[in-house]
């Protein structure tokens, strides 16, 4: 990391007003789901919050209600995303959740309902695909590359930025997609640890200049006393 990047980051982390231009966007992944904890791959399939997950929801809910006022809540549509934001704008005064296909995880095609165990014997050909992590390569079945998930991310978050200029919004999305959103805003680091669920991270995006700045970065510590996955699966290069 650059020194003026490290002392940007630095002057953001103090500052309580939005920079001029800038909008500030809190993204929260969203709570543990039954197929996290079967190490399942979710991809663009539906899978519900267990009971951890709700925990999890309540305690980002409850610590994002006493910062300052979000001005507009987006998410995923997937069900363990969109549920996840319910709560969330519930406990933070929230009137609507804008549900967003934009936002949701990356697709893996032949794998999506599978364990990597089975995945491995039953789809060998997708299997050597997803672990390969080339960018341009895409999942048999109709599966994203991680360029074209990039791109659904990076475009996805330029629009948000563009019409909330000056203004904090909370998106609720996914594991893959939120690497993503990181390998944008910050390419010449490499991105240590998993994407944790109901994480909170924090990026200031600039629109009209497309700058990208961290302020937070996977932040777990409305999570003290519930508990997370070990594993964080779904949320490290196996994300889905």
């Amino acid at each position: 990391m650059s020194s003026s990047i490290a002392a940007m980051e630095q002057e953001m982390e103090m500052e309580e007003e939005i920079p001029e231009g800038y909008a500030e966007i809190v993204v929260v992944r969203h709570g543990e789901t039954t197929w996290n904890a079967s190490r399942i791959l979710q991809g663009q399939l539906d899978s519900v919050l267990n009971e951890i997950g709700r925990q999890q929801a309540a305690a980002v809910a409850d610590r994002l209600s006493k910062e300052p006022k979000f001005n507009a809540m987006y998410s995923s549509d997937l069900k363990r995303a969109a549920d996840t934001a319910h709560i969330i704008a519930n406990q933070c005064g929230l009137k609507e959740v804008i549900l967003d296909e934009a936002l949701r995880e990356r697709h893996l095609g032949d794998l999506q309902g599978l364990t990597m165990v089975d995945a491995q014997k039953m789809k060998p050909s997708g299997y050597k695909a997803f672990l390969a992590h080339k960018r341009d390569q895409e999942i048999p079945g109709g599966g994203e590359s991680l360029d074209q998930l990039h791109e659904r991310c990076v475009s996805s978050f330029r629009k948000i930025a563009s019409q909330h200029k000056g203004e904090r919004v909370i998106v609720v999305s996914h594991g893959g997609f939120i690497r993503e959103l990181y390998r944008k805003a910050a390419p010449n680091r490499k991105l240590e640890g998993k994407i944790q669920n109901t994480s909170v991270s924090v990026v200031l995006i600039s629109a009209s200049n497309n700058r990208w700045f961290i302020k937070k970065w996977g932040d777990t510590s409305h999570l003290q006393g519930i508990g997370m996955l070990d594993s964080g699966f779904g949320g490290d290069k196996t994300s889905g």
